[in-house]
């Protein structure tokens, strides 16, 4: 009990209602309309690349977001905002550069440049990559870097999916045609395992410099339609999402798995032909798969935590609690409060939203905090991910 000492009433409302939070509210995620373009362009426009350098270009006071150590998720882009952001603001004053503000779309465009820069994946081995592209034998049918064959759609001309969400489905959705044609070849079937995958990805975007120009599914889309889509594709008759007891289902929850993107897609590719084999003994229809829905059922699993950093809104309340959120603000119209009421906060229920509001926070952009800005708490990523589970669990909870 004396973790709750000094939280309001209605503090101490939410948190008992946070503790009872289904778990599909843990892992709010972004839509598909984020923009690497646009991303790109703000990166420039709001002053990031006076400070921080992209790739040997921009600004040198800030790290080389291109080089930095990975691999990272959105929560560890969050966190590192909001734990740098004194320091930047104090940076930014001395250099007489006025401090942006930024949107919720913004801040999903600005994460959605990032990904291309391989800022949140672990790096792949481009070297490696090429041996693989000879090795398993793609180089029979795709043409890459000047070589190759032509059977399948070239993969020099972009980066060739965006993210590993929409590869995951285009390799789903190609992987028949593909069988039969390695078939005709005699070719064996290949597998990825360890970092294969991330070293082809690598190898293929290093020959494939222009950045991808429709959505880029950097990170998952909308929980409840993919919940839908797990069920309408009947994917639930063999893989129990959580605490579904159908019969000889594997949990996926249980395994604990924790894979990344980048592991999703090669296992989704690994494990083809079974699980086609499957659907085709209970007579289940082989689904086509966009990378929109492809994208809701990776939100769906980040949701029964099939993930590693899926956020937990009983825990997001002690994080705001311990980091002495509630001495500011308040809830459902608490008094005495100097910031805002948080249960009244616009736009914090998406990371987008939550990024964008962490960065215009008023202590960094007024100064209000004064001399205090040295005692302004620290989060860890995992900290951060709980934190916005609980952010989402206070606008889903509006009447």
């Amino acid at each position: 009990m004396r973790r709750w000492r000094g939280v309001g009433v209605a503090s101490l409302t939410i948190a008992m209602l946070a503790t009872t939070a289904v778990v599909a509210l843990a892992q709010p995620l972004f839509t598909s309309g984020q923009d690497p373009i646009a991303g790109g362009r703000l990166f420039t426009a709001k002053g990031c690349a006076g400070c921080h350098t992209v790739d040997g270009k921009g600004g040198g006071v800030g790290p080389d977001l291109s080089r930095t150590t990975r691999p990272r998720t959105f929560y560890d882009l969050a966190a590192a905002l909001w734990n740098h952001a004194p320091q930047m603001t104090g940076a930014m004053k001395r250099a007489g550069v006025s401090r942006p503000t930024l949107s919720a779309q913004e801040s999903g465009h600005i994460a959605a440049y990032l990904f291309t820069l391989d800022y949140f994946d672990p790096a792949g081995n481009a070297d490696q990559g090429r041996r693989l592209f000879t090795e398993k034998r793609c180089v029979v049918c795709h043409r890459l870097g000047g070589r190759g064959g032509s059977e399948g759609p070239r993969l020099d001309s972009l980066k060739p999916y965006g993210s590993p969400i929409a590869l995951a489905a285009a390799m789903w959705n190609h992987g028949p045609t593909m069988a039969a044609a390695m078939v005709a070849k005699g070719i064996e079937r290949p597998t990825f395992q360890g970092s294969e995958m991330l070293d082809l990805i690598t190898y293929i975007n290093r020959l494939s410099p222009t950045l991808p120009t429709g959505p880029l599914y950097v990170l998952p889309g909308r929980i409840v339609e993919g919940a839908k889509a797990f069920t309408d594709h009947r994917c639930v008759e063999c893989h129990a999402p959580s605490t579904s007891t159908a019969s000889g289902a594997i949990d996926l929850v249980e395994r604990q798995a924790h894979k990344s993107l980048v592991d999703f897609a090669a296992t989704m590719w690994n494990k083809a032909p079974a699980m086609t084999d499957a659907m085709k003994t209970r007579g289940v229809a082989i689904p086509h798969l966009s990378p929109q829905t492809m994208a809701d059922i990776v939100a769906y699993l980040y949701s029964v935590r099939y993930f590693a950093d899926a956020g937990s809104p009983r825990d997001g309340v002690i994080v705001a609690q311990q980091k002495g959120c509630f001495n500011c603000h308040g809830l459902y119209g608490e008094r005495g409060k100097p910031a805002s009421d948080l249960a009244a906060a616009k736009g914090i229920g998406t990371p987008a939203g939550a990024l964008a509001a962490l960065w215009n926070h008023s202590f960094v952009s007024v100064g209000r905090a004064g001399t205090a800005l040295a005692t302004v708490p620290t989060l860890t990523a995992r900290e951060m991910a709980d934190l916005v589970a609980y952010l989402r669990s206070l606008t889903m909870a509006r009447p």
